[in-house]
């Protein structure tokens, strides 16, 4: 009260007071104070003037005040700065307001409205403090002004309607308000107001608990919404979201529990984003989004929904990270329609259906996300469904850890799947690319590629399954690429009938059954593939089987250590290209270097379609032959010197280690260089052949690559792409071909420093297993190698393959023509002199490629010249002339 305030005071009898409110009012001024002796009064007041009214003896409620007629509100206020305190205010009309704020401003404090509303309109203001409103019709508190309301610990209870409307373009704040027992929603926010809800707590509304339409906007912090009647929160429409955080309804740290329908309901245009909020046994989904809607929760549990935990329908946008959805009765995630569906780092456990449901139109993007223990799939995507999983775990599922069906499309990269029935089935006839994918302990199959289906797989890994590896279904056509298949009870590599897959660089090892099953009249292509083990449980299965009519084409392949390596039905014509068989009991396989097919008898036979020639398979290398096959190589003597002496060197390191005496400090590793052709890939190749002899390696094969083959095309790929490529390398050599080209792009957004980073690490931690050979032109290989000081330590011999001189290219097309049974006569060897000494040798000149390719070339001018001869001898047919040789290749 101010200084000069006046207390006008109202008692039912007395001197020196009025005996009703509206006569003190009628004789106050602005800032005066109306206090009233306990009592009911029956009035209609209009407050007019900035006035405070309160009782006599204190806020215990004992001063009534009841309308004074059923049409009209107890208390009607038209001025500012108004204050009532501490008493109960009643109306005749629940269906009308009992305080009703016109214009001016109204502070209610610790007052009980009942039987009406309290309602603020036009511009008036409204502050409710520790007040209770009940009994009321269609809402308890309805704002509708331009102005704004606070609302503090506020209760509205036994409403037949909505507890608070908040309306127009009100700006409202709502702290440890509570709204019970009401008919309608707890707190209903529309026409573009704004609210901030504080603690507030909504228990058994009969619809919602809050709604939210036409373009309003609501923050609600640390709130609860419990047994409602239908959704806990309904968004019909809310105002849009700014990136900022303004606009839409903000939900942080509130609890959403017991709800008789969904937990969070959005549609039309409505914008909603969760923060660490909890939505427990709702009766439908735990976040519904329709329409053109947007919803999107962080760091937030969704237990034991009804429904799904999360559906999108219509064109909605979803998005969830750091969430866990747990124990739905449906789906953890349903999206349907055109919806798209965002997921990251989040959790996905014990689903009745499936975890993931993707289907018609809807497009679904997984991101380091966890499921396990569902009772369906833990993903399934379906109709024209897209998916797109990045990373992420998926255990313990009751039907397939992934399942793609109809004409969905998919893009798994980095996902493991553990257990469950079967690991990941394709049965789409959509665009499926599976990278980098890990299936353990599977009941059955770990990956399988349905009827007609054209899927990729690269770089994934099989293991542990209670069947087969990885099936191919009938007339599938997949590819195949840097798979692993391991441990499988079945066979490893199952091909379906008139399947035709295109396999590389696959290993199959220690099958229960067959590394590789070739069903009836499955085709397709196998190349520098690895079966191993096959028969682990003791039985004689051979490693390859392929059925009656399979024609499978095979090149570059090696079996080991199985009891039989081919096992072939009636009408079977695999077709072998350099292929080898090695620790096998029986083996059958053909060793030749050419094309070549077996019959079902097990002996080789020529196949139709080449020109295969049948060779012996080699004897074991020893040194010696290693070695003149080395000196028989053309010129090359420095090169030839250098690789003697390193051979000493190891049989000395050999000897020593038999002794049981530590090795020298010793790098096996080499530097290749010189110009193209000169030899380099092929002393490499004899190199580990030479180190597998001498004891100091386990196989001794080559493993070629290069830059493409290293390094990768986006953040998270180099690594296990260097890595895929130095396992094959292991127990031989990696021969890594203008190794140079790793570090020209340095300080660009390249990834070939990664490459390096990774491949010296393998280099470190596989130390005896890989001699790596890097090749390329002398200058950029001397600045290649001193790029790096892990690179300078470890390769520190250098080989200098120098070009080969006129006589040597001579004695390689010497060499070609005895290999093809030509001959070369005097003349045209001084011919061929002449041409060699002839051409430029500059940086691009060929060397030995440059040799065999014009060799090819006399053979084909010698053909077009002895067509033409009448009668053409033996000697005509074999002999090469010097007309023959060509000008230019």
């Amino acid at each position: 009260m101010t200084p000069t305030a006046t207390v006008h005071r109202v008692a039912p009898k007395g001197r020196g007071t009025h005996r009703s409110i509206a006569s003190a009012l009628r004789a106050a001024r602005d800032g005066d104070e109306i206090r009233i002796a306990p009592g009911e009064y029956v009035e209609q007041l209009l407050l007019d003037r900035a006035v405070r009214l309160l009782p006599e003896d204190g806020p215990d409620h004992a001063v009534r005040l009841l309308a004074a007629s059923p049409g009209r509100p107890v208390l009607e206020v038209a001025a500012p700065g108004v204050r009532v305190e501490g008493i109960a205010l009643t109306g005749q009309d629940p269906a009308l307001p009992t305080v009703l704020v016109g214009s001016g401003d109204l502070e209610l404090d610790a007052c009980v409205i009942s039987g009406g509303r309290v309602e603020a309109g036009g511009d008036a203001s409204l502050l409710m403090t520790d007040c209770r409103v009940s009994r009321a019709e269609l809402a308890a508190v309805h704002l509708n002004t331009t102005g704004s309301a606070r609302l503090t610990r506020v209760v509205v209870e036994d409403v037949e309607g909505t507890g608070v409307v908040i309306g127009s373009r009100t700006t409202a704040e709502a702290t440890e308000l509570t709204v019970r027992r009401v008919t309608g929603s707890g707190v209903r926010v529309r026409g573009n107001a704004r609210a901030v809800l504080r603690e507030c707590r909504v228990s058994g509304p009969g619809r919602s608990g809050l709604l939210v339409e036409d373009g309003a906007a609501v923050a609600a912090l640390d709130c609860r919404v419990e047994e409602t009647a239908t959704e806990g929160v309904r968004v019909l429409g809310s105002s849009p979201r700014a990136d900022g955080g303004d606009g839409g309804v903000l939900l942080t740290h509130c609890e959403i529990l017991r709800t008789g329908a969904d937990g969070v309901a959005v549609s039309g245009s409505g914008d909603v984003l969760l923060r660490g909020c909890r939505l427990r046994d709702g009766s439908g989904p735990g976040v519904s989004a329709e329409g053109e809607s947007r919803a999107e929760l962080v760091d937030c549990q969704v237990d034991r929904a009804h429904g799904s935990g999360l559906v999108a329908r219509g064109s909605a946008r979803l998005t969830a990270e750091s969430t866990s959805v747990t124990g739905s009765r449906a789906n953890g995630l349903l999206a349907g329609d055109r919806s798209e569906v965002r997921m990251a780092t989040s959790d996905m456990t014990a689903c009745s259906f499936s975890a993931v449901h993707a289907c018609d139109d809807s497009r679904v993007t997984l991101t380091s996300c966890r499921i396990g223990s569902t009772a369906e799939h833990g993903i399934r995507a379906t109709d024209r469904a897209g998916l797109t999983v990045e990373g992420g775990r998926i255990t313990d599922c009751g039907l397939t850890g992934v399942q793609i069906d109809s004409a969905a499309e998919a893009r798994l990269r980095g996902l493991s799947v553990v257990r469950g029935r079967a690991g990941i089935t394709t049965e789409s006839t959509g665009t499926v690319v599976l990278e980098e994918c890990d299936v353990s302990d599977a009941e059955r199959a770990g990956i399988s590629c349905g009827t007609g289906t054209t899927p990729v797989l690269r770089d994934c890994r099989i293991s542990g399954t209670g069947t087969a590896g990885l099936v191919i279904g009938e007339r599938a056509t997949p590819s195949v690429e840097g798979c692993t298949i391991r441990d499988a009870a079945g066979s490893g590599l199952v091909v379906g009938p008139q399947a035709e897959p295109r396999v590389r660089s696959v290993t199959v090892a220690r099958t229960g059954k067959n590394s590789l099953f070739v069903g009836e009249k499955a085709r397709g292509t196998f190349e520098d593939c690895v079966f191993a083990g096959a028969g682990g449980d003791g039985t004689a299965f051979p490693a390859l089987h392929v059925s009656a009519g399979g024609a499978p084409v095979l090149r570059g392949c090696l079996v080991r250590d199985s009891e039989e390596d081919v096992a072939l039905e009636k009408g079977a014509r695999p077709v072998f290209d350099d292929c080898l068989s090695r620790d096998v009991k029986n083996p059958s396989l053909p060793t030749g270097g050419a094309e070549q097919s077996l019959t079902a008898a097990g002996s080789p036979g020529t196949d139709p379609q080449t020109t295969a020639r049948e060779t012996e398979a080699p004897p074991e290398d020893t040194i010696e032959d290693l070695l003149a096959e080395l000196d028989g190589l053309a010129g090359l003597d420095r090169v030839k010197q250098d690789v003697s002496s390193l051979v000493k060197l190891m049989r000395m390191v050999r000897r020593r280690e038999e002794m049981g005496l530590a090795p020298p400090p010793l790098s096996r590793h080499l530097v290749f260089t010189g110009n193209p052709g000169t030899g380099k890939t092929t002393v490499a190749r004899l190199y580990g052949r030479i180190l597998a002899a001498v004891g100091l390696l386990e196989r001794g094969h080559l493993v070629e690559a290069d830059r493409s083959a290293l390094v990768g095309e986006y953040v998270g790929h180099t690594g296990p792409k260097t890595t895929r490529v130095f396992q094959q390398a292991r127990g031989g050599v990696l021969f890594i071909d203008e190794a140079y080209s790793l570090t020209q792009y340095a300080g660009s957004n390249d990834f070939g420093q990664e490459a390096i980073a990774t491949l010296l690490k393998l280099m470190e931690d596989h130390r005896d297993d890989v001699v790596v050979i890097v090749a390329g032109y002398l200058k950029e290989m001397e600045v290649f190698v001193g790029s790096n000081p892990g690179l300078a330590s470890r390769f520190n011999r250098t080989l200098l393959f120098e070009d080969y001189g006129s006589a040597e290219l001579v004695s390689i097309v010497e060499h070609q023509a005895a290999q093809h049974q030509y001959e070369l006569g005097p003349a045209a060897r001084e011919a061929l002199t002449a041409r060699f000494d002839a051409m430029p040798r500059d940086r691009g000149f060929g060397n030995g490629r440059t040799a065999r390719q014009l060799f090819q070339a006399m053979t084909e001018r010698q053909a077009y010249r002895v067509a033409e001869l009448a009668e053409a001898s033996e000697s005509d047919v074999m002999t090469l002339k010097p007309e023959d040789i060509p000008q230019s290749v």
